[in-house]
């Protein structure tokens, strides 16, 4: 489930309860190309596989940062700052022992005194490091996609380039968008892609029907529009000052990795207060912050799931996030958790980390407890640890 779409869609209740296959519809036009899911508990290479060579769409999950997009907690985080690079190197086909071996290689790498043990200030050293490389795999991707939409190569990208090229990578005709966005004319979809906008007020479907009505109600345009609307406003707010309304390469990255940018990192934040926080007041209390959706659980199963994720996030809100223990979390919190290159951040991610496996309580983490906790650093659980241990070594 797409958690921005649901707390924007949530305002528009009564009309989304009598119109559910809308719903779905528009997010096909929207092209979100998002899997429904209890809470967000998709892992780390799910998302990865998920992803399409030719996005240009800002991706609605980002390495080393602590929230989602929309708010939620990244699941993979403990094994993308980690791993870095070898983010996928531990698939569960993968022969055990030399995936033991490659994670004792990481260990020795952490443990820069050789003394086989790993302490805070070595973890936070390595979080760092695999942070840089979260960075420097989105800069590499970023230039590709800015070539992308950069055809005459000048160096900038404006809202209706980025546009046509995104509709384009998606099956439509080029030509076609880029003829009715310069003549300012409505723009008419694929009838495969099953809906045509025929007016500013009314969407209609290509296949008429019972399912599908001729004319929908035309207030589902305005959540299409205002879904729009947000991701306008973040190309907008990627153009630093003064404002152009063109994107350089750099402007295009923070577009797309908002975690690149202070501005940015700002405007996520205050995207995800705006869509967690039901009293208006700008910040968020624990109830906000742990609240689910009506509607997310389906099952007994789901609701397990869910009981858990409550749990952890509130964990999260009261010992890492709210750092002044008041109940109430400010967007200045809010963004200094947030930051991927806070090293006070990466220090109490260490110390988290290595309190999870620390099983004789000596502070540090040792060969054992890594191959042990192999699940928790690597998304993968390696079989027979403790006999191996010697032997990797």
């Amino acid at each position: 489930m797409v958690w921005s779409w649901v707390a924007m869609a949530s305002r528009w209740g009564p009309l989304i309860a009598l119109a559910p296959r809308c719903l779905w519809l528009l997010g096909a036009i929207l092209l979100m190309d998002a899997s429904a899911r209890p809470a967000n508990h998709s892992s780390t290479r799910e998302r990865a596989a998920n992803r399409e060579e030719n996005e240009i769409l800002p991706p609605d999950h980002l390495n080393g940062v602590k929230l989602e997009m929309d708010g939620h907690l990244n699941r993979g985080f403990h094994q993308e700052v980690f791993l870095g690079k070898d983010l996928g190197g531990f698939d569960e086909d993968v022969e055990p022992r030399r995936s033991r071996r490659k994670l004792m290689v990481i260990f020795s790498k952490v443990d820069v005194n050789t003394d086989r043990k790993i302490s805070a200030k070595e973890m936070q050293r390595w979080i760092m490091e695999k942070t840089a490389e979260h960075f420097q795999e989105a800069m590499e991707e970023s230039k590709t996609h800015f070539r992308a939409v950069d055809p005459d190569g000048d160096g900038h990208v404006s809202w209706d380039e980025y546009k046509v090229k995104f509709l384009a990578s998606k099956g439509h005709s080029e030509k076609e968008v880029a003829d009715a966005i310069r003549l300012n004319e409505e723009l008419k979809v694929d009838e495969e892609k099953w809906f045509t906008f025929s007016s500013p007020h009314t969407v209609c479907a290509s296949t008429p029907g019972p399912a599908f009505p001729a004319v929908l109600p035309a207030p589902l345009t305005f959540v299409l529009l205002e879904v729009l609307e947000n991701l306008k406003d973040r190309w907008y707010q990627a153009d630093s000052p003064p404002a152009d309304l063109l994107l350089t390469e750099e402007e295009f990255l923070s577009f797309l990795h908002p975690e690149h940018s202070r501005g940015m990192l700002r405007f996520m934040v205050k995207e995800i207060v705006r869509d967690l926080d039901q009293d208006g007041d700008k910040q968020l209390s624990l109830p906000e912050f742990v609240s689910l959706p009506v509607g997310t659980v389906e099952n007994q199963q789901g609701q397990d799931i869910d009981d858990n994720w409550v749990r952890d996030r509130k964990k999260e809100f009261e010992e890492l996030i709210d750092s002044n223990h008041d109940g109430i979390v400010t967007a200045e919190e809010l963004e200094s958790y947030m930051d991927p290159m806070n090293e006070y951040n990466a220090l109490n991610e260490a110390k988290q980390m290595i309190a999870v496996a620390d099983e004789n309580q000596n502070h540090h983490l040792e060969p054992e407890e890594v191959l042990k906790y192999s699940e928790f650093f690597t998304g993968s659980k390696l079989v027979d640890y403790a006999r191996s241990v010697h032997e990797e070594f």
